[in-house]
């Protein structure tokens, strides 16, 4: 998925600058409209966080090493674009250990969901909040996916939307009431509160009772992707979407130049200048008629001259990757298939992840880090390579929260080995078995484990403060007349658009951001 830079082409119709599965989108569809289009990625490689890796040595197993599930790709963009793509269902949605009980969330057995929430919260109260709730995003979902892949419409007519078909009460505590009072006016249980709560703060540092709704922005995004919100496997891994998206934008005709740093951007009357260094430093510089920024709002102001804000943006996750000889037990005795193949709430309660917003807050890594854990393998063993997939091993993803860049400037590394071993302690305290005593040695007989924070993140794959977002969530709607039947592309540059996840409808592995700046060039 690499391609050195040997063409004399001095113009383009579009230059995608970044190649992750956002800018790969945005050049398969231009390109397959007929425009000339030109991507450019400082990367020996596409795909962005978007990527499969091997990242033990000697190791075959393929992890999806960023971003690691997909819910908000729609089903039109995958069969607009032909993409062989295949994703899996879980059967269990989630696993929440609680002392020597926990709660498990099946959705093929309402049955089995009803009593154990009988069991942690001692009667059905909660268990028919849950329904409900969930019944209420579920058709808040059906409602606005559709509206994800076309203009902006303005807020007054996805309230109209929203109310019409779940009603006034859905708009309301969707939109408009700060997440935590809505979750603690629907359940009388923390740990339930909790466990519907971390939707909001996957990559968010906020507050659950936070004015601004940034919390609620992130929530909605997690529970309407494809109208369902359910989140699926990528079979493959990470890497088999931006690789299918690759392959589209080149049987289109796109040209895709890896190692390509680009150094400016320059909007003219007539086109922009696209300056870059290229593999063996040489400079070059292309005219293109729009260019999509696939890279982050923040890079695209520093390559249009554009002084710095004061602050940026802030990601506040810390990443593991591990691979497992096999799966630990957990202190129920619940069956670890159950708990992992879903996701597996660690400490997670919504007093839990109160504490430790507030120490994160203060600059002071949590005592009790909260974590989202799943196993990509349970559900698809394709990743692994032929010595691996008989045997127990399984691959681990944690994604810890509110880890907040700010906790890792002064002393990257060091925080980082913070961070892990009081994450890895938070674990444990779930487990009956200690997960280091299951970690797989490499060829060198180091653990199979990797950590990878905002600042890991910025330097890797040029996330500003390592937020996976780009920046802050946006509402899914046009916030002001202006705006009302845009793409939520556009800058201030009538030829730049952005065509990432730092757009408006952007974040997650969706494709949209890049294929509304697709759109909006060609209905120009």
């Amino acid at each position: 998925m690499t391609c050195m830079d040997d063409s004399t082409r001095s113009r383009y119709d579009v230059v995608v600058v970044g190649g992750g599965h956002n800018g790969l989108t945005a050049a398969a569809y231009a390109a397959r409209a007929g425009r000339s289009v030109l991507l450019l990625e400082r990367a020996d490689h596409v795909g962005g966080a978007a990527v499969s890796a091997r990242p033990f040595a000697g190791v075959d197993a393929r992890l999806s090493r960023y971003s690691y599930l997909v819910s908000l790709l729609p089903r039109r963009i995958v069969e607009e674009l032909g993409l062989p793509i295949t994703l899996k269902r879980r059967r269990w949605a989630s696993y929440t250990p609680v002392g020597d009980g926990g709660l498990l969330v099946d959705t093929q057995d309402d049955a089995a969901t009803r009593a154990s929430f009988r069991r942690l919260t001692g009667s059905d109260a909660d268990f028919e909040a849950w329904g409900r709730f969930y019944a209420t995003t579920a058709e808040v979902a059906r409602l606005l996916a559709p509206t994800l892949t076309e203009p902006l419409l303005p807020r007054a007519t996805v309230r109209d939307l929203v109310v019409g078909g779940a009603g006034e009460a859905a708009w309301r505590t969707l939109f408009e009431e700060p997440l935590g009072e809505v979750l603690r006016a629907t359940f009388a249980d923390d740990v339930v509160r909790g466990v519907a709560a971390t939707d909001g703060l996957i990559g968010t540092f906020a507050d659950v009772d936070e004015p601004a709704l940034r919390q609620n922005r992130c929530f909605l995004y997690h529970v309407i992707g494809n109208g369902t919100g359910d989140w699926d496997v990528p079979v493959g891994g990470m890497g088999a979407v931006s690789g299918a998206l690759h392959d589209a934008a080149v049987a289109a005709g796109a040209r895709i130049v890896t190692s390509a740093i680009v150094t400016a951007v320059d909007p003219g009357p007539s086109g922009v200048e696209v300056t870059w260094s290229d593999a063996a430093g040489r400079t070059r510089g292309v005219t293109a008629g729009h260019v999509l920024a696939g890279c982050a709002p923040a890079e695209l102001e520093r390559l249009l001259g554009v002084d710095a804000p004061a602050s940026g943006p802030e990601g506040a996750q810390l990443k593991v990757n591990m691979l497992l000889t096999r799966l630990p037990r957990l202190r129920d005795g619940v069956d670890p298939v159950a708990a992992f193949s879903g996701t597996l709430h660690v400490n997670e309660s919504l007093t839990q992840l109160q504490a430790a917003h507030a120490q994160a807050a203060a600059g002071r890594i949590p005592d009790l880090p909260p974590s989202e854990i799943y196993c990509h393998t349970l559900t698809d063993r394709t990743i692994l390579g032929p010595s691996l997939a008989p045997t127990e091993a399984q691959t681990i993803t944690l994604f810890g929260l509110h880890m907040p860049a700010r906790l890792f400037r002064a002393d990257p590394d060091g925080a980082r080995e913070q961070a892990l071993r009081a994450t890895l302690a938070s674990l444990n305290t779930v487990l009956a078995e200690p997960i280091e005593d299951f970690l797989a040695l490499d060829a060198d007989g180091a653990p199979c484990l990797e950590a990878r924070t905002p600042v890991d993140l910025e330097g890797d794959v040029g996330l500003p403060g390592g937020h996976i977002f780009h920046r802050d969530l946006s509402w899914p709607f046009a916030e002001s007349d202006d705006d009302a039947g845009r793409w939520g592309v556009e800058t201030s540059h009538p030829r730049v658009l952005l065509a990432g996840a730092g757009a408006r409808r952007g974040g997650g592995v969706s494709g949209i951001p890049g294929r509304a700046a697709a759109m909006a060039v060609l209905a120009g």
